[in-house]
């Protein structure tokens, strides 16, 4: 358990940050957003999901909770599984942004196929400000991203997140800094201040549970056949094309710009909207189409490496699973007037990789035919889209109801309601929706399915 009170300087600084989440509302204008903002993958802004919060970041719409009409029911428990917020690149882009900096600054024609002068930008004004020590942490945006969050929940939830009720919350995260960061700012949501004394655990057994899987680690994340599908779709047409057609408008030779470096050019529009909230000279390189091809690629590596492509992937989050159905069960049993009231919420701060196994395991955003590397075409309707899955700041709750009839579950992802597979109420009595997982509640046992036999990691044929 960590009990930290902040420096005093770090004080001033989440301070001026609160107010600048309550003064955000009184926004009357949105910023330029690039027409591409949708289609970032796992960097898209939280914003893009939700987007009248760039007009009012802590609006709430109460509607989205779906008691039954007509049964008296009031909320018991909040479970809230949270992705960090909005974060640095990690050293391997960061390198790869160095690489194009330099490729551009060298190699590309003065003034070629730009227009309206974003080319010229890039080449004579913009500068690389990225640098290692930046190592995927969070950035003040994702300190707000979850400050807001917060907010925005104690809003939805009062008498759950009530100022009585904070000490009773229970708080996870993993070890990562940009985690333990989030979660921080989490708390200074919750208490409306920033000199708080943080009152959370670090445990990686769950919210990192991939790397304690066996079979995951050794079946999908170090085998080269599990994203094989991935690899095809970088060296094939769609692909080429966008690759030459960035190389054409940068005035490069097409053979020095590899598909690793168009994406440090894409990532660079997210990360410069994400971090410093500018449209980036960038972002003008890319057209929607470009775009569109650029998240197929990145959805076709988290399907295949995080998602419903290997069974393993969303059986390595079995604990999480578990961990979650059993404070619902301990929320929602039956208690004696002298009892103690259940615990009011769970907050577990984690990653994309930690939300993407357990959402396939719960049977959601499961296309009837899986992406591969020839059917790009075939999928722009698909629902397997991680830049509005998986923001940063991505969130997904579990909101437990006391009802006449018996406990009630509601499901909400990113802040809007999603039906749990085969059932078709918002929110259905808590007993048929242990009904539907009984499978799972009975087994996924974490050591059987992660260092069992290797024919039970293969890839997932139930597509």
């Amino acid at each position: 358990m960590f009990s930290v009170v902040p420096p005093r300087n770090s004080l001033l600084v989440a301070a001026l940050s609160l107010l600048l989440s309550r003064w955000s509302c009184t926004c009357l204008s949105v910023p330029d957003i690039p027409h591409i903002a949708t289609y970032f993958g796992t960097k898209t802004r939280y914003e893009e999901v939700n987007p009248h919060l760039l007009r009012d970041a802590v609006s709430v719409n109460k509607s989205v909770l779906k008691p039954p009409i007509g049964e008296r029911c009031s909320p018991v428990h909040l479970t809230a599984v949270i992705r960090h917020g909005s974060r640095y690149p990690t050293v391997k882009n960061i390198h790869r942004i160095q690489k194009l900096s330099e490729l551009v600054r060298t190699e590309a024609s003065r003034g070629s196929g730009g227009s309206g002068g974003w080319l010229q930008d890039i080449q004579n004004r913009w500068e690389n400000w990225f640098t290692e020590d930046m190592d995927g942490q969070l950035v003040m945006k994702g300190r707000e991203d979850l400050r807001q969050l917060a907010l925005r929940l104690s809003s939805l939830f009062p008498s759950l997140l009530s100022e009585e009720n904070l000490r009773r919350i229970s708080l996870r995260s993993s070890s990562k800094h940009r985690c333990v960061s989030s979660v921080e700012a989490f708390q200074e949501g919750l208490w409306k201040r920033p000199d708080v004394e943080y009152l959370h655990q670090v445990d990686d057994e769950l919210m990192r549970f991939f790397e304690h899987c066996r079979g995951y680690v050794e079946g999908v994340e170090k085998n080269r056949t599990a994203l094989q599908e991935v690899e095809k779709f970088k060296h094939g047409d769609e692909m080429e094309a966008v690759r030459r057609m960035i190389a054409d408008r940068l005035g490069l030779p097409h053979h020095l710009l590899t598909v690793d470096l168009v994406e440090a050019a894409f990532f660079l529009c997210s990360y410069e909207l994400s971090i410093k909230s500018v449209h980036s000279p960038w972002c003008f390189l890319f057209d929607q189409h470009d775009a569109k091809v650029l998240e197929y690629k990145a959805d076709l590596k988290q399907y295949w490496m995080r998602s419903h492509g290997h069974m393993i992937s969303g059986l390595s989050s079995c604990p999480l699973f578990h961990h979650v159905f059993r404070t619902l069960d301990k929320a929602g049993r039956p208690r004696r007037s002298t009892d103690a009231p259940p615990e009011p919420a769970s907050i577990l701060v984690g990653h994309a990789e930690t939300l993407l196994p357990l959402l396939s395991l719960l049977g959601l955003y499961k296309d009837k035919t899986p992406p591969t590397a020839n059917n790009y075409h075939a999928q722009h309707g698909r629902s397997f889209r991680t830049s509005l899955i998986v923001p940063y700041a991505a969130n997904l709750l579990f909101v437990l109801y006391d009802c006449q009839r018996g406990p009630r579950l509601q499901l909400l992802i990113n802040e809007s309601p999603v039906r749990f597979p085969g059932l078709e109420e918002d929110a259905p009595l808590y007993r048929d929706v242990r009904a539907t997982y009984r499978h799972l509640l009975d087994g996924c046992d974490f050591h059987r399915e992660c260092e069992g036999r290797a024919a039970g990691r293969g890839p997932n044929t139930e597509l």
